[in-house]
């Protein structure tokens, strides 16, 4: 069945190339620098408050609702996936040293669409019969745009994207982390093995509904992001004579004619962008189903804490991997390793056999934690279109179903099919963002407002002149202090 494979590799490569050859590349750079300037570069100017925001107290909203840090990490494990291990890894074997560049660069420009998008999610979100708070795009587009059907059609696409595009690619990236343990793995029945491991501990997390979620991710995310960037710095300080090599390496890359322009299909910068926005999702419209899920006291808040979310994605958690294996390409023989076996063999060449093992778990530990975050994303959605138990206990079980099949999947297609359902979301999102961007400007003027007059800004609807209706924030917010004792602010 190989000719299969590799014939449905050939047409969706191609469809990917066009969407972002074409349409992605530009409506990405267009919407980030139009935000950016807009903003007057919130992802830089309000950088303390990024960090600030995260102890932020908890409304009173009852025992299912989520803290800004809780829903930061939620979206953060969505984000810190294989694809900043794999992903990197694959961008700089496929791009070239370069791609990392056009990363970095896309994560600086997009942390302003992160910061747009969530504040419209947390404007537009609803409140659930517990106390849990969602919205999205898809809330957001069916809100301020009217345009129910839209919304629908974005949650399709995210559907796909995650619960089955995303968690196949994660399953799939775990599952190929074995096979420097086992030998002819892909012949043996590890695959099988693994994939209903997976889908049993998937199940008991997703079946234990959005607290458990936010709890999980609240702890595996820090823990191992901490683990991971400790051993990226412990390997740049005992390689410290290649560092000069490994950043010329990446900016001679990212500047040389031919690897712009020899075919921009699969030039240095399509790559970094693809790479880059599947790795930090910034304008995608993923995270905003995160951002609008956190009980804080001002919109622009949790589009603080969104916007700071990319750039722990990329400006940190991406580097620490291309610096791993850049040390590699400078002093080593990556011959056309990809992937994750590139990185194992990377670590492998700094710290030794120790290393392969960590990563292997750091793979697993990244990629779950994905699956779980992805998945929260879509059943999100999922009750945007029918909020039914029914429903959702039949999308469950088909998101068991695609993890499994994940790791029967192949490498090629894998990454394929995940750009495709992306860009398509990317492509819904960006222009119902760029329609709505101005109520997320306008919250803006009010937190930098209230700011100015040395107040912990706090959002009442009514506060903007014409904003559409919503369902929240129609009087001052109830906060825990503390001592577990309420302060209305």
């Amino acid at each position: 069945m190989g000719w299969i494979n590799d014939f449905l590799v050939g047409i969706t490569g191609t469809v990917s190339d066009a969407m972002y050859t074409y349409v992605l590349v530009f409506l990405l750079i267009a919407s980030g620098l139009y935000f950016s300037f807009r903003t007057k570069f919130v992802q830089i100017r309000y950088i303390k408050d990024m960090f600030t925001v995260l102890t932020e107290q908890k409304r009173v909203e009852g025992n299912k609702s989520v803290s800004s840090f809780q829903a930061l990490m939620v979206s953060t494990a969505s984000r810190v996936g294989t694809g900043n291990i794999a992903g990197i890894a694959t961008a700089i074997a496929l791009g070239g040293p370069g791609a990392v560049f056009w990363m970095w660069i896309m994560a600086i420009i997009g942390a302003s669409s992160a910061f747009i998008e969530s504040t419209l999610a947390q404007i537009f979100k609803v409140k659930g019969a517990n106390g849990e708070f969602r919205g999205g795009p898809a809330y957001y587009i069916e809100q301020a745009l009217g345009k129910r059907w839209l919304g629908i059609l974005f949650s399709i696409l995210l559907v796909i994207c995650f619960a089955y595009g995303f968690n196949a690619l994660q399953s799939f990236n775990m599952t190929s982390a074995l096979e420097h343990y086992i030998p002819g793995y892909a012949d043996t029945k590890a695959p099988l093995v693994m994939g209903i491991i997976l889908v049993v501990l998937t199940a008991f997390i997703i079946f234990g509904g959005t607290h458990r979620i936010s709890f999980m991710t609240s702890i595996i995310v820090p823990v191992m992001a901490i683990a991971y960037i400790a051993l990226a710095l412990w390997i740049t300080v005992t390689n410290f004579t290649a560092v000069p090599a490994v950043f010329s390496l990446i900016f001679e890359s990212a500047f040389d004619f031919e690897s712009i322009f020899g075919g921009f299909a699969g030039s240095v910068v399509l790559i970094g962008i693809k790479r880059g926005l599947y790795s930090n999702e910034a304008g995608m419209g993923s995270a905003p189903n995160a951002a609008a899920a956190a009980s804080v006291s001002h919109p622009c808040k949790q589009g603080l804490a969104q916007s700071l979310s990319v750039f722990i994605d990329t400006l940190i958690i991406c580097s620490c991997t291309a610096m791993m294996v850049l040390v590699f390409y400078v002093n080593g023989t990556p011959g056309d390793l990809n992937g994750i076996p590139l990185v194992q063999q990377a670590i492998n060449f700094s710290v030794g056999e120790i290393g392969i093992h960590f990563i292997t778990f750091s793979i697993f530990t990244f990629a779950f934690s994905s699956l779980i975050g992805n998945y929260f994303y879509a059943e999100s959605n999922v009750k945007f279109i029918k909020d039914n138990k029914v429903v959702l206990f039949i999308f469950r079980l088909t998101c068991l179903v695609a993890i499994f099949l994940g790791t029967q999947s192949s490498f090629d297609l894998a990454w394929n099919i995940a750009d495709i359902v992306m860009g398509a979301m990317a492509f819904v999102n960006i222009v119902a963002i760029v329609l709505l961007g101005k109520w997320a400007l306008r919250a803006l003027d009010d937190y930098t407002l209230q700011r100015k007059q040395k107040k912990d800004p706090v959002f009442v609807a009514s506060s903007i002149d014409g904003l559409p209706a919503t369902q929240c924030w129609h009087e001052a917010v109830e906060m825990i202090d503390s001592k577990g004792e309420k302060d209305v602010s």
